[in-house]
């Protein structure tokens, strides 16, 4: 119990959020409070419209109390700490995933695409909210709508038969990398959004630059400037999520 009488702390709070839904404690009566008090479900929404206008960066403890507009100490009664916050947005982004139903029969022609388009909404969900994939990372998740992500894509490959233990670290790699891809198009924009610096992500000054280099030194990276700058749009993602759900052919 609690050290506050009559109070549940926030890591009991937290251990509740990622239980079962109780359809009898959701009935029950609660006292009534003069003001209403600040929920976990406004905590998340205010805290993803802090990152969509001004970016993950600039989500702390004490941006979000000023956007709520109370003190950070009250924020540990909803959650414990930022790592726990995150573990709340990144379920929040979870949630809006429509997970395809696996189905053994048509799987050796429809897994792949499944998987590809967990993986593509994930990443349409990052997108959204500039550098919010940073706080999947080094996650060891407990949200109930995370796992209910992962569970779905283990059921794919499972159904595909893709040996368990290749499918549990595939999972946590194809995750891993749509995390990544988005962190760095975050990046990448905010950068190109600055006149100072526009450069640094300019296709054709890149080209420019590795074209220039003095070909005795580099010649292959001269010759194939075109391919090594190619792609427009998520090409790149694209190709290398086939790449990686295409290695799991091996591993049925």
């Amino acid at each position: 119990m609690s050290s506050y009488s009559g109070r549940v702390n926030p890591r009991e709070r937290r251990a509740a959020r990622h239980q079962p839904p109780n359809p009898e404690a959701e009935t029950a009566p609660r006292p009534r409070r003069r003001k209403a008090p600040i929920t976990v479900e406004q905590v998340v929404d205010t805290a993803l419209a802090v990152i969509a206008a001004e970016g993950y960066e600039a989500l702390t403890m004490r941006r979000l109390a000023g956007a709520l507009d109370t003190g950070p100490a009250s924020l540990y009664a909803h959650v414990v700490n930022k790592a726990d916050l995150d573990e709340l947005l990144i379920g929040r982004l979870c949630a809006a995933l429509v997970l395809p139903r696996p189905d053994a029969e048509s799987a050796p022609a429809a897994w792949r695409e499944q998987i590809r388009s967990v993986c593509t909404q994930m990443r349409d969900q990052y997108l959204k909210y500039p550098g919010i994939s940073r706080a999947a990372f080094a996650m060891a998740p407990t949200n109930l709508e995370i796992l209910r992500v992962s569970e779905g894509m283990l059921a794919i490959l499972l159904a595909a038969g893709v040996a368990p233990q290749a499918a549990a670290w595939a999972i946590d790699a194809l995750l891993l990398y749509v995390a990544a891809y988005c962190l760095e198009t975050s990046i990448a924009r905010q950068r190109s959004a600055d006149d100072d610096v526009a450069w640094v992500v300019d296709r054709d000054e890149l080209l420019r630059r590795l074209t220039a280099l003095p070909a005795e030194t580099f010649p292959h990276t001269t010759s194939h400037a075109a391919e090594l700058t190619a792609g427009e749009g998520h090409d790149r993602f694209d190709f290398t999520l086939a790449l990686m759900i295409d290695g799991l052919a091996h591993r049925q």
